[in-house]
């Protein structure tokens, strides 16, 4: 028959054993560095103040248009 502090041991053992199979997650730095592309947000603000330079010019002269 087994004991109780055999009993006792195996649990610990047990709880060893199943801790020690616990999934690792690892998170590293990428190889390469992130780039941003920020064409979009250039090209829509070159586009606003084109087209308020137009809106300008429209109203200076407005028999050319």
């Amino acid at each position: 028959m087994i004991s109780g502090p055999m009993i006792s041991g195996l649990v610990l053992a047990s709880a060893i054993a199943l801790a020690a199979c616990t999934p690792r997650v690892e998170v590293a730095a990428p190889e390469k560095p992130i780039t941003i592309n920020l064409n979009i947000k250039l090209d829509a603000e070159i586009r606003l103040k084109l087209e308020d330079a137009a809106k300008k010019d429209i109203k200076t002269n407005p028999e050319i248009f």
